[in-house]
């Protein structure tokens, strides 16, 4: 029976903690939102956060359901904020155009830095080519 016990409470704890995590990630979320929202000005921010700290469970229950709308749609415009960012780093270091690539190795060698032989090389690999 005590071997049981021990199993019951380790599943106890282990169930607080894991409601207390998602706690704990809904309240920051909901934070992180409220300072993300625009549209809010700062006395209502402040309200907001003021309820978080002194009765939090409700708060965050009560914005969830009262701007959980704008909360999902602020959140989707920022994901495509990133994705778009994302993108133009990538595009920004990203390789040249196969034409660029193909001048700057015919350039290599017109000065004599690589032969012939690696001009194919580099033309077909820009080119998409298979050896």
């Amino acid at each position: 029976m005590n071997f049981l016990q021990g199993i019951w409470d380790w599943f106890w704890l282990l169930f607080w903690i894991f409601a207390y995590m998602v706690y704990l990630f809904a309240l920051f979320y909901v934070i992180f939102d409220i300072f993300r929202d625009r549209s809010l000005n700062g006395w209502l921010k402040a309200v907001w956060l003021i309820f978080l700290v002194f009765v939090p469970f409700i708060t965050a229950l009560v914005y969830v359901i009262a701007r959980g709308k704008g909360m999902a749609e602020r959140s989707a415009r920022k994901q495509v904020e990133y994705q778009e960012y994302s993108d133009a780093y990538v595009r920004s270091v990203s390789f040249a155009s196969p034409t660029d690539e193909i001048a700057k190795a015919q350039a290599l060698r017109d000065q004599g830095v690589i032969t012939q032989g690696e001009f194919e090389a580099l033309k077909a690999k820009a080119l998409g080519d298979k050896y």
